[in-house]
C-alpha cells in the first residue's frame, strides 16, 4: 500500500509540475556564479523546487547517519557499563 501511495505522489507531483511549467511560458534570465542561462519561469520554479527538496533529503540522510553513530557509541557505553557492574557484584559476592 505504501508503495501505491508513494507511486501516486510521484505521479501528482510530476502532473503539477507540468501544469506550473505549462502555465508559466514566459522566459527569464538566470545568472549562476560562471553561467548565464536563459529558461521559462515554471520550469526554473520546478528545478529550484526539486534541487531544494534534494538539498532536504541529504541533510536528512546525515542527521539520521549521525543519530544512528550516537546510538552505536551510546550502547558500546552501556555494555562496558554492564560488565563493570556485573564485575564488581562477582567480586562483592566472592569476598
Amino acid at each position: 500500500m505504501s508503495r501505491f501511495l508513494f507511486r501516486l505522489s510521484l505521479v501528482l507531483a510530476a502532473l503539477i509540475a507540468l501544469f506550473v511549467t505549462a502555465m508559466n511560458q514566459e522566459r527569464v534570465a538566470i545568472e549562476l556564479a560562471f553561467l548565464k542561462l536563459r529558461s521559462s519561469v515554471g520550469l526554473a520554479l520546478v528545478i529550484a523546487f526539486v534541487i531544494g527538496l534534494l538539498a532536504g533529503l541529504f541533510w536528512r540522510v546525515a542527521w539520521v547517519a549521525e543519530l544512528l553513530s550516537e546510538r552505536g557509541k551510546l550502547r558500546r557505553a552501556l555494555r562496558i557499563a554492564e560488565a563493570r557492574v556485573r564485575a564488581e557484584a562477582s567480586s562483592n559476592d566472592a569476598g
